[in-house]
């Protein structure tokens, strides 16, 4: 009876402990980096440099912005279709947001897939640009992709999906 019960206990933790690890996100999954939700806000480098106590050049950092987190962590935000909102339009930088992304092992940049802004109320906002005539979103300013007539910021309602995980700080500056 032995020899069939050990066996068998020994499948049922190996079983165990190979579904305890499937639940716990990974980095990244074959090459493919994780989602995560960060918080914080988003503002211009220099100023965030000056407010954590770290003395730099303020010219040579005068376009580059990053999430500070609750965490003083310094994300720096990558100017790519979905980042370059926050380059053009000061009205995105300078409050509380949140942002569904990721970061490539090895990069600091944070890459955004999606804006939330909150509105005076503390609601969560889906923040975007959006063509009136087309009905078409936009993720940065100018003129629209189908018509070439100017576009508006758009924040619409909306919930956090549910297959995002919150980021983790990998580490932080002191107070």
């Amino acid at each position: 009876m032995a020899k069939i019960v050990v066996p068998l206990l020994l499948i049922a933790a190996s079983l165990a402990a190979v579904m305890m690890a499937a639940d716990e996100p990974k980095p990244e999954t074959a090459g493919k980096p994780l989602k995560q939700l960060f918080r914080g806000e988003v503002v211009r480098v220099s100023d965030a440099l000056k407010q954590l106590g770290v003395k730099a050049y303020p010219e040579e950092l005068q376009n580059q912005v990053a999430l500070l987190t609750p965490d003083r962590e310094l994300l720096p935000i990558l100017p790519d279709w979905r980042g370059r909102a926050f380059f053009q339009d000061e009205r995105l930088r300078d409050r509380r947001v949140e942002l569904i992304g990721y970061q490539k092992s090895g990069v600091p940049y944070l890459q955004v897939l999606t804006i939330f802004t909150f509105d005076e109320d503390g609601r969560r906002q889906i923040t975007d640009y959006w063509c009136d005539i087309c009905s078409i979103p936009m993720y940065e300013i100018k003129p629209c992709d189908c018509c070439q007539q100017p576009i508006r910021l758009r924040f619409q309602p909306r919930e956090l999906p549910k297959d995002v995980v919150e980021h983790r700080p990998v580490t932080k500056i002191a107070p």
